[in-house]
């Protein structure tokens, strides 16, 4: 099923190899601040933590409430996990007596009005930003849009690429490069389940944010629905869902389907949105009536990625440069960790997408697809049934039997990232993961529900008491001198940039949209 990887990467440039210490890891945290009763927060975003809209680490997401850490990419995760640490740090000095909430699944919802959509100023690109959400809110309901996870972002070094592709210069190189990079995310698409089984942290849900429950659920208590078997239900048909994008059929067969594809979506009109209307009574109620306002909107939990510049849009950034990393979208928060991850974790990542972009990755049929989409969905509502079975290259075989397979295959990848950085940690994360397939008591989403039921509490007091922990974990240690001036001097900075961007629109709103959806993606640019 795997080719052999030890064969494979004996094959590999030593230059390629050696190179893999300079991968990069970056992170998306999202969290939602909740007050001290554990309510999804209605206060505006902290102005000590600087503008939403301009800040490079500390910005909301859906909600004004929900916020969202993203650090720069690092050449190390330990360095990655440090600057997480920093923003939750120095954030805790802006939030009063307001927590921090430490799961995907959030709790105390009092219906689709107590979750507040995020602002983000008067200029155009704030008013943009806001349009787009208030279009989330009407086609899908504020209340998903309030489930929180983490990205991870990777990439691969310059060097390992002309390393692994010597004779190719400028377009050819990047285009191969991109092309790797697609064979990366069809891969995970098919292995893409494990982070799920493995990571799950979203076993149950509070009822006030399913108060009729669904098919299949059981009450662990008054105020806590579960299922058994569950590892992220974040990741399941309660979770993120967009039913109008179910017969999309994105193509990851190469850059340009994808963008083909992609942006076919965003011109298709869909006749239930434009019921919604646009504009109404001279307010937006959305950005288009089309199956996707934006690119964004698009739910995968695996995206190619290049980095945009102010005003362009992700296909064209695509279109023009090429791929530069990849954003994995399926790890839930784990509430044990204080900043939401551990270390461990991310070295597994890593891991398993150096291992997906080495691997020989077919394209994806439509059949195979559903199939995957399928397995996704079983992991995430019920990857701890012991009986289980997924579909994978054509076989049928348990859970358990294709997991063992494919860590068994990522063992020479591992002793690979461990001999680059003169470590023996990526091993050792892969063992304690191989451990928790064997055992599968030792699974997250399987100790949070030993923690409810030992216990005997309720999701909403498990969440609220480990929120108390992180809170004092942090304001414990607070940030050095050099630290607070420069992320004082960072969130006075962004509020100075937001002013600049509002003094500065010369044309209607109208006409900036206009302009931005009216982007070619014709031009490529030389590298």
């Amino acid at each position: 099923m795997y080719q052999d990887s030890a064969e494979a990467l004996a094959r590999l440039p030593a230059a390629a190899a050696a190179s893999l210490a300079h991968s990069r890891v970056g992170l998306e945290r999202e969290t939602l601040r909740v007050d001290p009763r554990g309510y999804i927060a209605d206060t505006p975003h902290p102005a000590g933590l600087g503008s939403a809209l301009t800040h490079p680490y500390i910005t909301t997401d859906f909600s004004e409430a929900l916020l969202e850490f993203i650090t720069p990419p690092f050449m190390d995760s330990r360095e990655t996990l440090d600057f997480l640490d920093l923003l939750h740090r120095f954030t805790y000095r802006h939030l009063g007596e307001e927590l921090l909430w430490p799961a995907s699944m959030p709790c105390m919802v009092r219906g689709d009005a107590s979750v507040p959509i995020a602002d983000y100023g008067r200029s155009n690109v704030g008013r943009m930003k806001h349009v787009y959400r208030q279009g989330l809110s009407h086609r899908y309901g504020r209340i998903m849009q309030a489930i929180a996870g983490i990205h991870f972002n990777y990439s691969l070094p310059q060097e390992f690429w002309e390393a692994l592709y010597p004779d190719l210069h400028y377009r050819e190189l990047q285009d191969a490069i991109s092309a790797r990079y697609f064979g990366c995310v069809r891969n995970f698409l098919r292995y893409g389940w494990l982070v799920s089984y493995l990571f799950g942290g979203s076993p149950v849900i509070c009822k006030s944010f399913l108060p009729a429950g669904a098919e299949g659920f059981k009450a662990l208590d008054q105020g806590t629905w579960y299922l058994p078997y569950a590892t992220s239900l974040r990741m399941s048909d309660i979770g993120y869902k967009n039913n109008a994008q179910d017969n999309l059929n994105i193509s990851y067969d190469s850059i340009d389907t994808y963008i083909e594809s992609l942006t076919r979506a965003i011109h298709s009109h869909h006749p239930p949105y434009a019921e919604i209307g646009v504009q109404v009574d001279g307010e937006h109620r959305q950005l288009n009536a089309n199956i996707l306002q934006i690119e964004n909107e698009f739910y995968s939990f695996i995206r190619p990625k290049q980095i945009t510049r102010s005003g362009e849009r992700p296909t064209l950034a695509l279109a023009r440069r090429g791929v530069s990393y990849v954003e994995m979208r399926a790890l839930d928060i784990n509430p044990f960790a204080p900043a939401g991850v551990f270390l461990e974790q991310l070295q597994f990542l890593e891991g398993l997408l150096l291992f997906c972009t080495l691997q020989p990755s077919a394209n994806i049929s439509v059949q195979e697809q559903q199939c995957l989409n399928h397995n996704q969905s079983q992991v995430a509502c019920c990857g701890r049934d012991p009986k289980l079975e997924l579909e994978l290259h054509g076989r049928r075989s348990t859970l358990k039997d294709h997991a063992r397979a494919i860590l068994a295959a990522m063992q020479p990848v591992m002793g690979l990232l461990d001999k680059a950085r003169g470590c023996t940690a990526y091993s050792k994360a892969l063992a304690v993961q191989s451990s928790a397939v064997e055992n599968p008591d030792e699974l997250l989403s399987a100790r949070i529900l030993q923690q409810l039921q030992q216990h005997d509490i309720p999701f909403f007091r498990f969440a609220m008491d480990l929120s108390k922990q992180h809170r004092e974990f942090f304001l414990n240690a607070p940030l050095s001198d050099r630290q607070l001036r420069m992320f004082t001097a960072e969130a006075q900075r962004s509020h100075r940039q937001q002013q600049t961007i509002e003094d500065s629109d010369q044309i209607s709103f109208e006409e900036y949209l206009q302009r931005y959806f009216a982007q070619d993606h014709s031009a490529r640019e030389q590298l």
